[in-house]
């Protein structure tokens, strides 16, 4: 399984212009975790950033989009939107 560190590198280099803060604050957070049961600054996990990014991400569309939006739902638990 990867970190989520680096989905955000894949993430950012295939979404280049994020327009939506929520899903760049959320991926800023994803980019200095490694597994999401990881504590964050005053999260006790990585959960709710995810669900911010997947909940906030719905402008970021194609192939690659489809794919890691996929994995980090498997990897939260986080139902389809």
């Amino acid at each position: 399984m990867r970190t989520l560190r680096e989905i955000a590198v894949e993430i950012l280099s295939d979404w280049t212009v994020i327009n939506n803060a929520g899903a760049r604050d959320a991926l800023e957070c994803m980019k200095k975790m490694g597994a999401v049961t990881e504590r964050f600054g005053a999260d006790p996990n990585g959960y709710s950033d995810v669900g911010a990014f997947l909940g906030n991400s719905i402008g970021w569309r194609g192939p690659v989009a489809r794919r890691i939006k996929k994995e980090l739902r498997q990897m939260s638990g986080h139902p389809r939107p």
